[in-house]
């Protein structure tokens, strides 16, 4: 069986329940790191950071492996990883698995976990952008709160890396945006084009106890 060099990382913070539920996959073929932004960076899209420093922290992920938070951008992380944290670069990057879908246009530029994934796509590598839906876009933001459950990811995940390994990646194809539903009535892959828009943004002034307005964008 071929062993690969595989690169984690994601959005949702090096401490993510998902990226965890990548590795445990990845793990079965091959060698694996996890270098991925120290918290929460949904929404930064392919952003690079350049004006200010960018620390590596060794972190211990939940599996008991030693993992490396970057206080950065999911790309500052895959940056980081390929030029100066591996002796050689990946045969394979994954960017997830990521806490809600990544299925409209409008997330081409602004998902990071599609950002990293591009990132390494950029440089020649071949790379999964592994995202699952879920009911409420509130549960991303309660990490360590709701357990979620990736098994169903986890096993199209399984299935795509051995058909990559089989096959390789598919003609003039470098990213495959995999987006798996919570509860599949099958586990046939479909393939298919983005939606225009998957969701409106919601912009939500409130004041300080100053009486200064700021704002959320909610989704």
């Amino acid at each position: 069986m071929i062993r690969m060099k595989i690169l984690l990382s994601n959005d949702d913070g090096v401490d993510a329940s998902g990226i965890l539920a990548a590795k445990q996959v990845a793990d079965e073929f091959g060698e694996t790191i996890v270098v991925a932004p120290s918290k929460q960076q949904s929404g930064i899209g392919h952003a690079l950071t350049l004006v200010d420093p960018i620390r590596v922290n060794e972190v211990n992920l939940r599996d008991g492996d030693i993992g490396y938070g970057v206080t950065g951008t999911p790309t500052d992380a895959v940056t980081i990883a390929i030029y100066e944290l591996m002796d050689e670069w990946p045969d394979l990057v994954i960017s997830g698995i990521n806490t809600g879908r990544n299925t409209g246009k409008g997330e081409l530029s602004t998902s990071g976990t599609l950002g990293a994934a591009s990132e390494a796509a950029s440089l020649g590598i071949p790379a999964i952008a592994v995202s699952q839906h879920i009911p409420s876009d509130d549960i991303k933001f309660e990490e360590g709160k709701i357990e979620i459950d990736f098994s169903s990811s986890q096993k199209v995940l399984r299935d795509l890396i051995q058909k990559i390994i089989d096959n390789g990646f598919p003609e003039g194809v470098d990213i495959l945006n995999l987006n798996v539903p919570e509860n599949p009535h099958s586990y046939k892959p479909i393939i298919c084009p983005l939606a225009v828009r998957m969701y409106e943004p919601v912009v939500e002034k409130r004041l300080d106890p100053r009486g200064r307005p700021y704002y959320w964008i909610n989704g």
